[in-house]
């Protein structure tokens, strides 16, 4: 966004591109095509036949009943989509390199393969290969390996630099220009926080804990960068935002966390702060209006528009919609900025009228995570924080040796009616698989000790700099974790999004009623983790149980080696005793295989369960409460 909004203030032209390659390449091809049959042939609407097109470049098929198969009659037309689809299939897009620019954003090193394959293919749409830019994260840790791999000299760390290759420089640093909004729009993704500012009131942190690549990625001593003034520019551009995500990686250790925090506030965003959705459908026409990306204000217009008609009813929804027909505005590609500013003005007080003026709630995230070390999470700064609107407040919980520290901010926060929270929980580095389970433990006993919410996001460790490993996710901190382990983990968090909450009863049924059945867990065959309660009512899970708990010492030992690397072939214990092998072919057992129990079985199975959970929070929880200030 920070390149974008560097190269359109230079009056550049800007596309931004998040998906498929190939897609972007037939997009590309279809609109060239699209130019060629309007020069050709102008007595057909070819915008309209976008869709099939797009069919014919990609597979050579026609629909049938349209104009374009009637239009396609014409030799001359055929020859022009036969010539296009040649050329899309067999690359001639690349031999005319049409991008003077190219920048590649590249994420984490275990996206190594679809990071070098979006380099090459940025090498062979841009016309000049020293103007192939890579930069981010993985081109900052690793930039040998990349230009080993790709002869592209990356930009490593944030650009403070005041111009990009060969450009005059501009006024102040790339890295404090403010974001070009409008680039969300020419994506059909949307990102989860689309409607907040995003910014960062410091760059950088005061430690260097092993795992962690910011030391690398924003060097330098906790910079500053104004808040409120950035905000301004971005409301008065493109419209007020409701929330603020703020990026920083430790802002309760800038000397100026005061001044950052009044900024906050002196933008709306105090607690208790509330904000009314500004008219976005004005927004786009004037934006329209400035000519400030044409491309992304008639997408997001013509989709405001359509889906204000659609909750039209009777004669008044007829009536828009066949405007919306006659003008072109049903879809974006036969969309244009004068039929969009016409139509507005014509419905401009109605739309206002319709659109909804509620007040909503604001918040803001600091989204990297609070630092909880008492020098820094102090009475003072958490009763300073407590003035903004901060929803939720996150905090680290590394590790269990950190469980004092991180106890006594969590109190800190709610005694300064901050109530939620949320927190990372590295794991897989230099811990146990049980050191996480107590964490989370914890957290849900918190919730119930103290009054408040907490979200845990427990994140799993990966070496980003190691030859080995940082091309992949396959690192394993053994011997505390194996195979089997770590799948365990993902297999309960791919069913809650990767976080965990409040709730007791759903914990200690993911996790286990205490260490001993969290263990047990471990190695539980992954169909039956996924579907837990079916397995349970078929017998499938006590049929296993029994059989585990029937091996012999030898004969555990065997099982849980085949267990802990979770690649479950048969050929490896064919030759083994009865026991060894009735175990194990439990695990080939796959999750279709288990068959589904009723809705009122399942109730009654899980009120049974609630029951035996356990009420009281642990022993551990109540003895950190106990001990006052740490």
């Amino acid at each position: 966004m920070k390149l974008a909004m560097y190269h359109r203030l230079q009056g550049d032209d800007v596309v931004f591109y998040k998906g498929e390659l190939s897609q972007f390449i037939l997009m590309e091809v279809v609109q060239d095509t699209i130019l060629k049959l309007s020069e050709i042939y102008s007595i057909v609407d070819w915008k309209k036949m976008t869709p099939e097109i797009q069919t014919y470049i990609k597979i050579g098929k026609i629909n049938s009943d349209t104009a374009f198969e009637l239009a396609s009659q014409r030799p001359f037309v055929l020859k022009w989509l036969e010539h296009f689809k040649k050329y899309y299939h067999t690359g001639g897009y690349y031999l005319r390199p049409r991008w003077d620019r190219v920048c590649v954003t590249t994420l984490f090193t275990f996206y190594w393969d679809i990071t070098i394959e979006t380099i090459e293919f940025a090498k062979k749409v841009c016309k000049y290969s020293d103007q192939v830019l890579v930069g981010g994260i993985l081109a900052s840790v690793i930039p040998i390996k990349v230009k080993e791999k790709t002869g592209i000299t990356p930009i490593e760390g944030c650009l403070y630099c005041k111009s990009l290759r060969g450009d005059p420089p501009i006024g102040k640093p790339i890295d404090t220009l403010p974001l070009d909004y409008s680039i969300l729009e020419e994506i059909d993704y949307q990102y989860p926080a689309s409607d907040a500012y995003y910014a960062y009131a410091t760059r950088g942190c005061i430690n260097r804990c092993e795992f962690c690549a910011v030391p690398i990625l924003e060097p330098g001593h906790m910079r500053n960068f104004p808040i409120k003034s950035k905000l301004n520019e971005i409301k008065k551009r493109f419209g007020e935002q409701r929330n603020l995500l703020l990026l920083d990686n430790n802002v309760f250790a800038s000397e100026k966390f005061d001044k950052i925090i009044d900024e906050i506030h002196d933008s709306g965003f105090y607690t208790g702060a509330t904000y009314i959705p500004p008219n976005k459908l004005d927004i786009a026409a004037r934006q329209l209006k400035d000519g400030w990306n044409d491309r992304a204000y008639i997408r997001m217009a013509t989709r405001l528009i359509n889906e204000f008609v659609e909750k039209l009813e009777g004669e008044r929804h007829d009536a828009y919609y066949s405007m919306l027909m006659d003008m072109g505005l049903l879809h974006n590609y036969t969309a244009t900025k004068d039929n969009i500013l016409s139509f507005y003005k014509f419905i401009k007080d109605d739309y206002e009228k319709a659109r909804s003026k509620r007040p909503l709630v604001r918040f803001i995230d600091f989204n990297q995570g609070m630092d909880a070390a008492p020098r820094l999470a102090t009475q003072e700064k958490m009763k300073k924080l407590a003035t903004i609107a901060i929803r939720p407040l996150r905090i680290a919980f590394d590790s269990w040796s950190e469980r004092e520290i991180y106890v006594r901010a969590i109190r800190l926060a709610k005694e300064n009616d901050i109530t939620q929270m949320s927190n990372y929980l590295l794991y897989n580095f230099r811990d146990a698989p049980i050191d996480l389970y107590r964490r989370l433990l914890l957290n849900i006993d918190l919730c119930d000790a103290l009054g408040v919410n907490i979200y845990s996001f427990p994140m799993k460790y990966h070496p980003i700099m190691e030859e080995e490993w940082y091309k992949n996710r396959d690192y394993i901190d053994r011997p505390n974790w194996t195979r089997k382990s770590i799948r365990t983990i993902q297999a309960v968090l791919n069913s809650t999004a990767g976080k965990i909450g409040k709730g007791r009863t759903f914990f200690f049924k993911a996790f286990g009623r205490n260490e001993e059945e969290f263990e047990e867990l471990l190695r539980m065959p992954e169909a039956f983790i996924i579907k837990r309660w079916d397995a349970e009512l078929s017998g499938l899970t006590d049929k296993w149980r029994k059989a585990y708990n029937k091996l012999s010492d030898d004969e555990r030992n065997f099982s849980d080696k085949i267990i802990a690397e979770n690649i479950f072939e048969s050929s490896k214990w064919q030759k083994s005793s009865a026991n060894i092998k009735k175990v194990l072919d439990i695990y080939t057992i796959e999750r279709d295989d288990i068959p589904l129990v009723e809705e009122e079985a399942k109730t009654r199975h899980i009120r049974k369960f609630e029951q035996s959970c356990p009420k009281n929070i642990s022993a551990i929880c109540t003895k950190l409460l106990e001990k006052g200030k740490f």
